[in-house]
């Protein structure tokens, strides 16, 4: 389903693995074209058509594709992408690009974690035409048709991330520097897998992106969150809680499985407790042990004893 956000664009619902509500690809009409944000894996390319065919338009109306990073929810279809229309150009920050163009050793890293799964999670990872990529730093202003976006650095959750403020609207495409969008957007909740976060980058990227002052942040998971401020300070202070709780559980017995384990659990119970056991089941916390290991890397690379 398609969700319009008005200034001309749109979200579709990419309904990843069949979940609603889990994986939003944007869509942004720049009066010369299309713009596509983190059109998301491979395997919801079928899912991104829909949208484009309900929006009157397809693959050969779109002209850029702006990535917030490169980690395969987000990134991992553009390859197929180009070779369906190749006159698209990609927009990516200049630490992500070599990765695009040759997904080598991103596809080797993601094997590590995802094994054999790999096929049925993402789908086809192909590489990009090196000359179909533009590399970004931040800070720039782009005017793409009749667009203008503004683009800022903001790593914390990745090392290559970046922003985009689309700048008559106000709408800030943010990707995962927000975290996820939960529960009409009463909740966020933190994204902090391995290997690149960065607590102290994390809260200047908040900072950065305040100074835009948006009127709303567009969230990949999920959806358009209507006061910026409030959420940006909800996303740090659990960012925070969970930085002190993952230091603190690296000095606990048992194994990083059983910690991971352990942390999750308890970050379920405490949503249970202030959403309601029904809710937080719809909305499952698998990847928050993920997030414990990402954690507990920051800390060890910094105190390694």
């Amino acid at each position: 389903m398609n969700r319009k956000l008005g200034h001309g664009m749109t979200l579709i619902d990419l309904k990843y693995r069949g979940r609603p509500g889990y994986i939003a690809a944007g869509v942004i009409d720049s009066g010369e074209g299309l713009l596509l944000v983190d059109p998301g894996p491979a395997v919801t390319l079928g899912a991104l058509h829909k949208g484009l065919e309900l929006l009157a338009a397809d693959i050969g109306d779109v002209t850029t594709i702006l990535l917030t990073h490169i980690h395969l929810d987000h990134a991992g279809g553009v390859g197929t992408l180009l070779r369906q229309n190749p006159r698209i150009q990609v927009l990516v920050h200049q630490r992500g690009a070599r990765h695009l163009a040759d997904p080598t050793r991103l596809v080797e890293s993601a094997t590590r974690i995802y094994g054999n799964l790999m096929e049925t999670l993402w789908g086809e990872i192909a590489p990009v035409p090196a000359e179909r990529i533009t590399p970004l730093e931040g800070g720039e202003r782009l005017l793409l048709g009749r667009r203008a976006i503004e683009v800022a650095y903001t790593p914390g959750h990745a090392v290559h991330h970046v922003s985009f403020l689309d700048a008559p609207s106000g709408h800030a495409w943010v990707g995962d520097t927000a975290g996820l969008l939960l529960v009409g957007g009463r909740f966020a909740l933190p994204v902090t897998p391995p290997p690149d976060i960065d607590l102290e980058a994390w809260r200047q990227s908040h900072d950065t992106i305040g100074r835009w002052k948006p009127a709303r942040l567009i969230h990949t998971h999920f959806g358009p969150g209507d006061d910026p401020a409030s959420h940006l300070d909800r996303h740090e202070t659990m960012l925070a809680d969970w930085g002190q709780r993952v230091r603190a559980s690296l000095a606990e017995a048992g194994t990083d499985t059983e910690r991971a384990d352990r942390f999750m659990q308890s970050v379920e119970a405490g949503f249970q407790d202030v959403m309601g056991a029904d809710q937080a089941a719809r909305i499952g916390f698998g990847g928050v042990r993920d997030s414990w290991h990402g954690l507990a890397r920051y800390w060890r690379t910094r105190s390694p004893e």
